[in-house]
């Protein structure tokens, strides 16, 4: 069976036996109230560690390096946020743990691994080989 299909069926089954198991045991309002808070909580601190995986991103680029972490780290980071607008205790704790740099690092490290030691080189110059002709000659383009 397709994963996709799988995942669209399964996650929210998974999220609803949460939301009735945790209401269960703090009630509805607490429960709605820290749907919320995850969501907002996790809004900011996404756009802090996006705005951190920038400027380290720039930094790499400065050095004359491929900002492959930084690229895949930013791509991580609004896949995360995106799980923790989505309401629910499951996405908000995979969001969470996309969102910080440890466990993401643990995660994306081995990808980028091999990007690392390359180096992006500057070519200021076309080679070429030119003919001055002069407007008198009969060799005009």
């Amino acid at each position: 069976m397709n994963t996709l299909l799988l995942s669209i069926i399964l996650v929210p089954i998974v999220e609803i036996y949460l939301f009735i198991k945790i209401g269960a045991q703090i009630g509805a309002l607490n429960t709605i109230l820290l749907i919320f808070v995850t969501a907002v909580t996790g809004i900011i601190y996404a756009r802090y560690e996006g705005l951190n995986t920038l400027k380290s991103g720039f930094s790499q680029m400065i050095k004359n390096e491929i900002p492959a972490y930084e690229m895949i780290s930013g791509a991580a980071i609004t896949f995360g946020a995106l799980l923790l607008i989505i309401p629910g205790f499951a996405t908000d704790a995979l969001g969470f743990l996309i969102i910080f740099p440890l466990t993401r690092r643990l995660i994306f490290g081995k990808i980028t691994a091999k990007f690392k030691n390359r180096t992006v080189e500057k070519n200021n110059f076309i080679d070429g080989e030119f003919e001055d002709i002069e407007e008198d000659d009969d060799r005009k383009i």
